[in-house]
C-alpha cells in the first residue's frame, strides 16, 4: 500500500490545481496505441513541471469501452490494456513522491453488462437475488413484449433493454450500462468495499459520475415520459433524478471517508438544476464538493463570467465547501475551440459548438487564433479565482477539439447511437473530439505518446503544438500554464475575492485576493488601461501599460 505523508493536509483540495487524465490517451508505455499507467508514471516529472497539486484519473477499470471506460466490469481491479494493480500502486508511489495527489473515478450509477453480477443476473429467473441487484421490470403487453416505460436513454434509444423472458432492465445511458438497484443493500455495501480498496491503495479522493442518479422510485405503475417532464426536478422527490434519499448513500461514504487520515475527498458530478440542490451533494456530511459547470455554457464575456463567479462563491459560503471551476473536460468541445465559435448570446439546451460540429467542424467557421486567446485568458481569470480549478490533458498545450475525425475513426456511443436519427445533438456526434491522445513530440508515429501510433487519429497540426515545441519557450501556452500555477500556488491565500466595481465595466473584471494579488480580465476588442501595481503575469503582451482585449493580467498592488 501507498502511504503519502508529506502530502497528508486535510483541507488539500479546497484551492486545488487538480489535472484530468483520460488514461487512454495521455501515455502509451507499450506501444500498443492505447496509454496506460506505466505512461502516467513515465511523466510524473512533467506533471510536476507543470505545477498540479492533484492528478484525477478517468476510469482505467477493466471494460469492454461501450462508453470509454465508464461501463465498468470490475471496479477493484486495473484493465489489463492499462495496466496491473501493482502498476498502479507504482503510479500513486511515483505520484505522491511528486507531491501530486490522486483523484479516481468512481461510477456508481451503473455497471458494464460484463460485470459478474450481470452476468449472473442474466442466467437467473425473475425475482431473483441476483436480478434484485439490478433494475428488472416486466414488460407491458400480453408476453412483455413491449418496454415497462417509453423512457429515452442519455444516448440514444429506449432506456429499457429486454432479456428475452419477458423482462426488461434499465439502462439510463448505454445498453451496455445496467442500472445498480440502489435499495439492494448488497449494492451499497459493495460500493463501500471498493472504496475502502482503492483508499488503502493510497487514493486521495474519488470524482463521483453522476452523482444525482443512483436512488429510484420505480413503485408501479411506472410514469411516462411525458409524466416524469412534468415533475419539479428541485423537489427532491423526481422518480429518477436527484431524489433526496441519494444523500442517505452519500452519508455512508463519508463515514468510510473519515476513517482515513487525512479523510478521503470526493467531488461530485451532479448536473442539477438549483443551487441549493447541488449544496447538497458538497455538504460536509456527504461528498464535500460539486462540480460547477456553469463556465462550461458561457460565453466569453463580462456579464455571465462575474454573475457565475458571485452566484458559485455564494453557493460555496452555505455548504461550507469550496468551489470548482472548469472550462474543460472529456465530455465537453475544448474551450479553446469554444471562444472561436459565434456566441450563444443566451440560448440555453444547447452545447457551444453544436452547430460548428454538426456542419463537420469547416475551418471557415472557427476563429482559431481568437479562440485560442481567449482561453488563455479565460485559463489565468479561472485560476485566480478561490476555490480547486479543474484542468483536462491537453488544455496546457492551447489544443483545439479534433473535429473531422471519420465516421470509421469514432468511438463513443453517443455517436453511433444517433447516426441517422433526425435530430442530433452535440453528444450525439460524440465526445471523442478532446480523446484524441496528447502530442508529446513534433515527430513520431504518434508524435511521441507511443511507439506504434494511437488508438484515435491525431491530425498533422499536432506537431506544432507539442509538448517539446512549448517546452522551452516561456511565452507557449505551456509557458503560461507553468508560470499561472506556479504564482498561484505562491499567491494563495484566504478562499474570498472583491470585486474593484471602480475599474470594472460592461467589457473589464477586476478582481482582488487577500495579500494584494488583482487579476484584470479584457473581454472586449479594445485595449484598457492597467491599474499601477507590478505586473506578475499576462496573457497576452501588455503595450504601453495597457492589456489587450482577450486578455488577463495578474497584477500585485500596493
Amino acid at each position: 500500500m501507498t502511504d503519502a505523508p508529506a502530502i497528508a493536509d486535510a483541507d488539500w483540495w479546497r484551492q486545488a490545481a487538480v489535472y484530468q487524465i483520460y488514461p487512454r490517451s495521455f501515455a502509451d508505455a507499450n506501444g500498443d496505441g492505447i496509454g496506460d499507467l506505466r505512461g502516467i508514471t513515465s511523466r510524473v516529472p512533467y506533471l510536476r513541471s507543470l505545477g498540479v497539486d492533484a492528478v484525477w484519473l478517468s476510469p482505467f477499470y477493466p471494460s469492454a469501452l461501450a462508453d470509454g471506460g465508464y461501463d465498468v466490469a470490475d471496479y477493484r481491479n486495473v484493465d489489463p490494456r492499462i495496466g496491473t494493480l501493482e502498476e498502479f500502486d507504482a503510479m500513486v508511489a511515483a505520484l505522491h513522491g511528486a507531491a501530486i495527489r490522486v483523484v479516481v473515478d468512481i461510477v456508481p450509477n451503473h455497471s458494464s453488462n460484463e460485470h459478474p453480477w450481470f452476468l449472473a443476473a442474466l442466467r437467473s429467473p425473475r425475482g431473483s437475488a441476483e436480478r434484485e441487484r439490478y433494475i428488472f421490470r416486466d414488460g407491458r403487453g400480453e408476453h412483455g413484449e413491449l418496454p415497462p416505460a417509453d423512457w429515452p436513454a442519455a444516448f440514444g434509444g429506449l432506456a429499457w433493454e429486454p432479456v428475452g423472458d419477458g423482462q426488461w432492465y434499465l439502462h439510463s445511458f448505454a445498453k451496455e450500462q445496467p442500472d445498480f438497484n440502489w435499495d439492494n443493500r448488497e449494492v451499497r455495501d459493495d460500493f463501500l468495499k471498493t472504496l475502502r480498496f482503492w483508499s488503502d491503495r493510497g487514493v486521495d479522493g474519488f470524482r463521483v459520475d453522476v452523482a444525482s442518479l443512483l436512488v429510484k422510485d420505480l413503485a408501479d405503475p411506472l410514469p411516462s415520459q411525458a409524466e416524469l417532464d412534468a415533475i419539479d426536478r428541485d423537489s427532491g422527490i423526481h422518480p429518477l433524478l436527484d431524489r433526496d434519499e441519494v444523500h442517505e448513500v452519500y452519508a455512508e461514504w463519508r463515514s468510510v471517508f473519515n476513517e482515513y487520515d487525512p479523510p478521503r475527498t470526493a467531488v461530485a458530478e451532479a448536473w442539477v438544476d438549483s443551487p441549493a440542490r447541488r449544496a447538497k451533494y458538497a455538504s460536509p456530511a456527504g461528498l464535500g464538493q460539486a462540480f460547477n459547470f456553469d463556465l462550461l455554457t458561457a460565453d466569453f464575456a463580462a456579464e455571465p463570467f462575474r454573475r457565475i463567479v458571485a452566484d458559485n462563491l455564494a453557493q460555496s459560503a452555505a455548504s461550507g465547501a469550496s468551489s470548482t471551476w472548469v472550462l474543460s473536460n472529456h465530455d465537453v468541445t475544448r474551450h479553446a475551440s469554444r471562444y472561436g465559435l459565434p456566441p450563444l448570446n443566451g440560448r440555453t439546451g444547447v452545447k457551444q459548438g453544436v452547430e460548428w460540429m454538426l456542419a463537420g467542424a469547416p475551418v471557415d467557421g472557427i476563429q482559431l487564433e481568437q479562440g485560442l486567446r481567449r482561453a488563455r485568458a479565460a485559463t489565468m481569470f479561472l485560476l485566480a479565482l478561490p476555490g480547486s480549478a479543474y484542468l483536462y490533458q491537453g488544455e496546457e498545450l492551447g489544443l483545439h477539439e479534433v473535429g473531422d475525425l471519420a465516421p470509421e475513426d469514432r468511438q463513443d456511443p453517443a455517436y453511433h447511437r444517433s447516426v441517422g436519427q433526425p435530430e442530433w445533438t452535440y453528444d450525439g456526434l460524440g465526445r471523442d473530439g478532446c480523446r484524441v491522445p496528447l502530442p508529446w513530440t513534433a515527430s513520431g508515429s504518434s508524435f511521441g505518446f507511443g511507439s506504434d501510433g494511437a488508438h484515435l487519429p491525431q491530425p498533422a497540426w499536432f506537431a506544432d503544438v507539442a509538448v517539446e515545441v512549448q517546452e522551452d519557450d516561456p511565452a507557449s501556452t505551456l509557458g503560461l500554464y507553468r508560470e499561472a500555477l506556479r504564482l498561484r500556488r505562491e499567491l494563495q491565500t484566504e478562499e474570498t475575492l472583491a470585486w474593484d466595481d471602480a475599474l470594472s465595466h460592461d467589457d473589464v473584471l477586476v478582481f482582488s485576493r487577500p495579500g494584494g494579488w488583482t487579476n484584470v480580465t479584457n473581454f472586449g476588442e479594445e485595449p484598457v488601461p492597467l491599474p499601477e501595481g507590478d505586473l506578475l503575469l499576462a496573457s497576452r503582451p501588455i503595450q504601453d501599460g495597457r492589456l489587450p482585449g482577450d486578455a488577463t493580467a495578474w497584477l500585485r498592488r500596493p
